[in-house]
């Protein structure tokens, strides 16, 4: 028999952090493994979807979305990221902040190209790396926080760099890059002709008086960065997949079609719908922040008195932790037992890693959950030293 799979797709398998819902799901724990951010959607975001699907705002849009929320996407990014941006042209509508991540690295990425990825990783970001067959270089990020060292960083760029991937604030570790990181990442971009893509997609939550700092207001960075981010964290619609793509026009044309090639657009009623999310009160981000900033103290203390060394996050809302003083042999049953005995679902450290072993003593877990959940949870992951003993 022929071979049956594409080469693109070796060594493909399922996520720990699905494994581990579905797991969850099985003893009906708490899931603090995926970042499903079950929080309610704002009212008026509900109101005006549901309007636009009464008024039948069903059919195809422009390949890179309806004008109303280009525009006000427009808007958004010259005001909060300081990044000049014409809505004709220049921003495109995607499925998901994934399907522009996709849109890019089709985009760009020639097999054998050279792509930087700092380690921890958000495991789509490599896969679908590997799904273009780019070369990836990675760069190791350190706890607790998560540093890089800048020789290696200067190491990893070569003539044959095509971009490098920035995420921030990032997940899994919750690193905020620093003005000065994202100059010298500037500065290597520049000397070897790179793009740099970012996802930004956690931009509003941060912590500890953090600003968020998108790479494409470097200086030189204007011409040789996409951005990408989106609505499913900000607005807790995970599941609406509505993400965007913020490029010159140059790059953004060549995205749009390969947006219109895979997706033709993102869902049509859903665009109407999520336009009404700009017109919520600037109170809305401080309350969001100080909500998760409340949840993040809260999961960490509950980590420091069950045994762990949590890491605290500069942004996002996941967390890695180390366990060593608990015993466990290393993360995988660390992830299992956490389950079994406490019914609380994490995922197991090594999934985020080049080399496994920088994450064979931890776990990461995500605290976007409702209050009363997430104080459940704390109180399992408080118990455990009893329930392990």
């Amino acid at each position: 028999m022929k071979k049956l799979f594409a080469d693109r797709i070796e060594g493909l398998a399922q996520s720990d952090i699905r494994r581990m819902s579905i797991e969850c799901a099985k003893v009906n724990g708490i899931n603090l493994g995926q970042g499903i951010c079950d929080q309610p959607i704002e009212p008026i975001i509900k109101e005006a979807t549901i309007k636009a699907i009464r008024e039948d705002r069903s059919i195809y849009t422009r390949l890179d979305g309806i004008d109303e929320l280009r525009q006000r996407i427009a808007k958004k990014v010259r005001e909060y990221n300081r990044i000049p941006c014409d809505a004709d042209g220049e921003v495109i509508v995607n499925v998901g902040s994934t399907g522009s991540f996709v849109t890019a690295c089709l985009a760009f990425v020639d097999p054998g190209d050279e792509v930087i990825l700092f380690s921890p990783f958000y495991g789509y970001h490599l896969n679908i790396l590997k799904a273009c067959g780019a070369a990836i270089k990675f760069v190791t990020l350190r706890p607790p926080d998560w540093s890089y060292d800048a020789a290696a960083l200067e190491a990893a760029f070569s003539p044959r760099t095509k971009f490098i991937l920035v995420n921030t604030p990032s997940n899994p570790c919750g690193k905020v890059f620093t003005r000065e990181e994202l100059a010298h990442i500037a500065s290597l971009c520049a000397r070897h002709d790179a793009l740099c893509v970012t996802d930004e997609i956690y931009e509003y939550i941060l912590y500890d008086g953090r600003r968020h700092i998108s790479p494409a207001t470097l200086p030189g960075m204007d011409g040789r960065t996409i951005t990408i981010s989106g609505f499913s964290k900000t607005y807790a619609m995970t599941g609406w997949r509505l993400g965007y793509t913020v490029a010159r026009r140059p790059l953004a044309a060549k995205m749009a079609i390969l947006n219109d090639l895979i997706n033709v657009c993102a869902p049509s009623p859903l665009q109407y719908g999520v336009v009404a999310a700009f017109d919520l009160p600037e109170s809305y981000y401080e309350t969001m922040r100080a909500d998760y900033q409340t949840k993040r103290d809260m999961t960490v203390e509950a980590c420091r008195e069950a045994g762990f060394t949590p890491y605290p996050p500069q942004g996002a809302y996941y967390m890695l932790c180390d366990f060593r003083e608990l015993g466990f042999k290393d993360d995988q049953e660390a992830a299992r037992l956490i389950l079994e005995r406490a019914g609380v679902a994490v995922i197991p450290g090594s999934s985020f890693y080049v080399d496994p072993r920088d994450g064979r003593t931890q776990v990461r877990l995500c605290y976007a959950k409702k209050m009363n959940d997430l104080e459940e949870a704390c109180r399992r992951i408080r118990a455990l030293r009893t329930v392990l003993a």
